[in-house]
Parts: C-alpha cells; sequence; structure tokens
C-alpha cells in the first residue's frame, strides 16, 4: 500500500474503506442527534406532568373533579377561540399599526403614536367594561341622533365585544413589537431592495418583513401567552369563559379549593402547550437553530 507524504516529511496513511464508513457513521450521528433536539423540547415533560396530574385527580376523586372538568368543558372551548381570534386580528393591528409608528406621513405617524400612547394607558379590564357596558349606550346614542334605526336598537353581544377589547388594548404592544423589529433591520436593506427597482412596500413585504419576523417572533409569542391568561378577565362581562364557568361552580357547590385547583391546572396545562408549540416554531424559523 503507497503512502502519502505531508510536508516536513511525515507519512499520512491513506483512508481505508472502514476509516470511510466510521467517519460516515459519525456525521449521520451529528446530524441524527441535531435534528432530534432540533424536534424535541426537553420541557414536554412539564406538560406531560400538569396533564398526568389532572388525570390523577380526577381518578383519585371523581367528585368533584371530574365534574368540574365536565362542567367547564365549554368555557375551555371559549377561552381557546377567544385567544385564537383576538391574537389573529391582534398581528393585523399590530403590524398595521407598527408600519404606521415608522410612516413619514405625520398624520398616519400621529394617529399610530396617539393609539399607542392612550391604550397603554388604560388597564385591560377597563378597557373591557367601557366596550360593553359603555359602548353599545354610545352606539345607541348615535343611531338616535343620526334615525339609524339598527344602531338605535343595537344590542349587545358579550363575546363580540370582548374580543374587540382583547385586540384594541393588545394591538397597542403588538404595534411596538412591530416597530422595534421593524427598525431593528439595517436600512441598508431598504436602499438594496429600492435599488432593483421595488417600490416601498414591495421592498417592505419580500425584503424587511420577513426579516423582522424572526426578531419578533420570541415576543410575539410572550404576546400570545399573555392574551390566553388574560382572557381570564372577560368573565366579568357576562362572557362564560373557563374562568366563569369556574365561579359558577363554586357557587353552587361551595368548594372553592377543588374548582380553583382544577381551573388553575387547565390554565397551565393550556400555555405550558401553546408555549412548547411556539417554541417549536420558533426554532423552525430561526435560522441555524438546533437546539
Amino acid at each position: 500500500m503507497s503512502q502519502t507524504r505531508k510536508p516536513g516529511g511525515s507519512t499520512a496513511r491513506p483512508p481505508t474503506p472502514d476509516d470511510e464508513a466510521a467517519r460516515t457513521r459519525a456525521q449521520l450521528s451529528h446530524v441524527d442527534g441535531a435534528a432530534l433536539g432540533y424536534r424535541l423540547d426537553p420541557w414536554w415533560w412539564l406538560v406531560a406532568a400538569v396533564a398526568g396530574l389532572i388525570i390523577f385527580l380526577i381518578v383519585w376523586r371523581a367528585d368533584p373533579y371530574l365534574d368540574i372538568l365536565v362542567f367547564v368543558r365549554d368555557g375551555v372551548v371559549v377561552t381557546i377561540v377567544l385567544t385564537l381570534a383576538s391574537f389573529v386580528l391582534i398581528i393585523v393591528l399590530g403590524l398595521l399599526g407598527g408600519l404606521g409608528r415608522i410612516s413619514k406621513n405625520r398624520i398616519i405617524y400621529f394617529i399610530s403614536s396617539l393609539y399607542v400612547e392612550i391604550v397603554r394607558g388604560i388597564p385591560l379590564l377597563v378597557q373591557l367594561m367601557w366596550w360593553y357596558f359603555a359602548a353599545p349606550v354610545v352606539i345607541q346614542a348615535i343611531g338616535v341622533a343620526t334615525g339609524v334605526a339598527s344602531l338605535a336598537q343595537y344590542r349587545a353581544n358579550a363575546i363580540v365585544l370582548a374580543i374587540i377589547g382583547l385586540v384594541i388594548c393588545y394591538g397597542a404592544y403588538m404595534t411596538e413589537i412591530f416597530r422595534a423589529g421593524i427598525q431593528s433591520i439595517h436600512r441598508g436593506q431598504m436602499e438594496a431592495a429600492r435599488s432593483l427597482g421595488m417600490t416601498y412596500l414591495q421592498a417592505m413585504r419580500h425584503v424587511v418583513l420577513p426579516q423582522a419576523m424572526r426578531v419578533v417572533l420570541p415576543p410575539v409569542s410572550n404576546e400570545f401567552i399573555m392574551l390566553m391568561k388574560d382572557t381570564s378577565l372577560v368573565s366579568v362581562v357576562a362572557v362564560a369563559d373557563l374562568t366563569r364557568r369556574g365561579r359558577e361552580f363554586m357557587a353552587v357547590h361551595f368548594n372553592p379549593i377543588e374548582v380553583w385547583t382544577m381551573v388553575a391546572l387547565l390554565y397551565l396545562v393550556m400555555t405550558l402547550f401553546s408555549a412548547r408549540l411556539l417554541a417549536w416554531l420558533e426554532k423552525r424559523r430561526t435560522p441555524g437553530s438546533t437546539t
């Protein structure tokens, strides 16, 4: 077998088939390990632990834990629907507000900034109560003043008004998240896109926003978790969410420990599951992430 000489006089044995096979196995092992870490989040065990605790309580004492779960399950559905519907609208409003906050048009910039400054200064609970109790009165007054019968006879829909309140409030915070994310992209990206003949909107859509989305994904994910928890506040405006259904069950059976333990665990398992799902999505969207 011939040998090759390295610079400096030392000899090196040419690779044998066994060496090539060992190198291939090492590479495959590294790739598989990275792919496994890419797919699996070790904190899923906590989601499973909380779900297991709920099952244990139900098996251990079906009365009242199973009764509570059956009673509040429609409230769980309402909570999830409120969160998802509100979050989609919040993303749209936040993106429009973020673009308005960096706009060179003074009117658009002023309106966007005024919206953010006012809404962020009012507690969410107060905003929800205003939309439920005050907004219908204002709408009816407008209908009477303008002679529009449909407005004068307006009746509030609790779920719709709750979604409006959540979207208006969280949209202000999402506006600032998108503004910061867009401004974090170097202006040279926009200049390069414009030099290629793109319009401002085309450059924003195809160049700036895709990069900004990677930047804002972690805080946006955090806002989703906070929104899911804050939907509990809609229970004060006649929305039969998880919190309100738990309160109704307690008012009848007078067992606050069991009721609020189950409600807390249900919120916890939903938020933990959402957090792990969003963390997985964040890793998918982050270039070079393998953990």
